[in-house]
């Protein structure tokens, strides 16, 4: 996936300037390429998701900083008393839901929606076969 900063903007609703800002305050990598060659890809597209989630959380642009600096992908960490932690909460079905911290569980958004799937395949899978008789007592 190749993007333009105007895609990027588009797909995360971030200003191209304001994409440019986060960019050379280090909390999203520079683009790929150079000047009019330039391109973009999940690599600057999941950082700026997650810092619209924080941004809406309510968290300062130092704080989210902070929190991209602590990022530990690939290994579990414990939060802190007071840590905020982004997380999706997908509804699977009737009373079957889903949280994930993308974050400590190091999965990608296009990972995440594939667990997603994966999930709700598996209760459908469940609910078309018949259930078994429990033993009375």
């Amino acid at each position: 996936m190749r993007l333009t900063i105007a895609h990027l903007s588009e797909k995360t609703g971030v200003p191209e300037r304001t994409i440019r800002y986060y960019i050379d305050r280090g909390l999203v990598p520079s683009a790929h390429g150079e000047r009019r060659g330039a391109w973009y890809d999940t690599v600057h597209l999941e950082p700026l998701l997650r810092i619209q989630q924080w941004r809406e959380a309510g968290l300062s642009l130092e704080a989210i900083a902070d929190l991209l600096r602590g990022d530990t992908r690939g290994g579990s960490r414990s939060l802190p008393a007071g840590a905020v932690e982004v997380r999706s909460h997908l509804v699977v079905a009737e009373g079957v839901e889903l949280v994930v911290a993308p974050e400590r569980a190091d999965l990608s958004s296009q990972q995440i929606r594939q667990l997603f799937t994966w999930v709700q395949e598996r209760i459908d899978q469940l609910k078309s076969t018949p259930r078994p008789t429990e033993p009375q007592e």
